[in-house]
């Protein structure tokens, strides 16, 4: 079985290019008010996803035919995680389509692997006995703006490094 790649509008980037580090950060739409009296109500408006993705390897990643123009797909193979008490989970971003989430259930101090069934952007977790909290991961998929990448050549170390900024649309 091989593992996914990290692919950015249709094309994968392979390991001959760097193992991709990936980051992501909230781009987050919000503001913490003050009422008369002083006390603070945060206010959001909304949610997206931006981060980077750079690697150095023997090859370049092959992204310079892409049209930045225009949105595209990316998908991580960095999980996003949730965790809780319910069985069932609303999930925070598109699962990749060529993965499935993976459940887990809190047994002891042990994480235990459980079926995990998806319905649309709802995820839920078999019921293990003595399970006491529950988590899903899952590989999200985005559809973002990124730049061409900058790029750099050592012909001292025969290496090629790349660097991608996106943000959620």
């Amino acid at each position: 079985m091989s593992l996914p790649l990290v692919t950015l509008g249709g094309v994968p980037i392979v390991l001959h290019a760097g193992a991709p580090d990936q980051s992501d950060t909230p781009l987050l739409g919000e503001t913490v008010v003050r009422l008369s009296g002083g006390a603070g109500v945060k206010m959001t408006h909304w949610g997206k996803a931006s981060g980077s993705i750079s690697g150095q390897g023997w090859m370049p990643p092959g992204l310079d035919g892409l049209d930045y123009s225009q949105p595209l797909e990316l998908r991580l193979t960095s999980q996003e995680c949730i965790v809780g008490d319910s069985l069932s989970y609303a999930l925070t971003s598109l699962v990749r389509p060529d993965t499935s989430p993976k459940a887990f259930a809190l047994v002891g101090s042990e994480w235990v692997q459980t079926s995990c069934e998806l319905d649309g952007s709802i995820a839920t977790a078999g019921q293990v006995i003595g399970g006491t909290k529950y988590m899903i991961q899952w590989m999200p998929v985005y559809n973002v703006f990124a730049s061409k990448p900058p790029k750099s050549m050592s012909a001292a170390q025969a290496t090629f490094g790349w660097s991608i900024a996106w943000e959620e649309i």
